[in-house]
C-alpha cells in the first residue's frame, strides 16, 4: 500500500516533466503520451527497482529514453503515423514560436538517436556523462552524435539565426 502510494505521488508530481521529455523525443503529443503511458506503466512493476536507484528521476528518465529508442521495433510504429499538430511551445530554450517550429521539424527528421542526444544534452540540460548513462553508450559517442546530430540541423536549417544574435 505504500509503495503505490509513493508510486501514485510520484507519478502525479513528474508527469508534466516526463510528458514534456516525451514530446521533446517523439514530435508528437500523441505519440508522447503513448511513450508516457507505456513508461509509467512499466514504472509501475518495477518500483522497488527504481526506488532502490540513486535517482529515481534519472531512472525514469532513462526507461522513457529506452522506450522511444525501441519505439522503431513496433510493428503498428512502422504503419500508423499520427498527424503533427502545433506543438505547446512554452519551456524551449530556442527563440521565438517561428523558430522553434522550424527547429522541431528538423529535429522530427533526426535519427532517433540523434535527436535523443539533442533532446538530453540541450533540453533537459543533462552533461555529456549523464546522457551516455542515460542512452547505455559512451561519453565520446554523446559527443560525436551530438557533433553530427548539430551539422545536421545546420543543412536542415541554414539560415537559422538563434534569437538575440545579428545575422552578420
Amino acid at each position: 500500500m505504500r509503495d503505490e502510494r509513493e508510486y501514485v505521488d510520484y507519478v502525479r508530481a513528474r508527469t508534466p516533466s516526463l510528458r514534456r521529455l516525451a514530446y521533446r523525443l517523439c514530435g508528437q503529443w500523441s505519440a508522447a503520451d503513448d511513450l508516457l503511458q507505456d513508461c509509467l506503466v512499466a514504472l509501475y512493476r518495477h518500483w522497488r527497482k527504481a526506488t532502490a536507484a540513486e535517482s529515481i528521476d534519472a531512472y525514469v528518465r532513462t526507461m522513457l529514453v529506452h522506450a522511444y529508442l525501441a519505439e522503431r521495433e513496433r510493428a503498428w510504429n512502422r504503419r500508423v503515423r499520427p498527424v503533427d499538430t502545433l506543438p505547446e511551445l512554452a519551456a524551449s530554450p530556442i527563440g521565438g514560436a517561428e523558430q522553434r517550429v522550424d527547429v522541431l521539424a528538423a529535429l522530427a527528421k533526426l535519427s532517433r538517436g540523434q535527436r535523443a542526444v539533442l533532446v538530453l544534452r540541450y533540453w533537459e540540460d543533462l552533461d555529456v556523462a549523464q546522457t551516455a548513462a542515460i542512452l547505455g553508450c559512451s561519453p565520446g559517442t554523446v559527443k560525436s552524435q551530438t557533433s553530427y546530430a548539430i551539422t545536421a540541423l545546420r543543412r536542415l536549417l541554414p539560415n537559422y539565426v538563434p534569437e538575440g544574435k545579428d545575422a552578420s
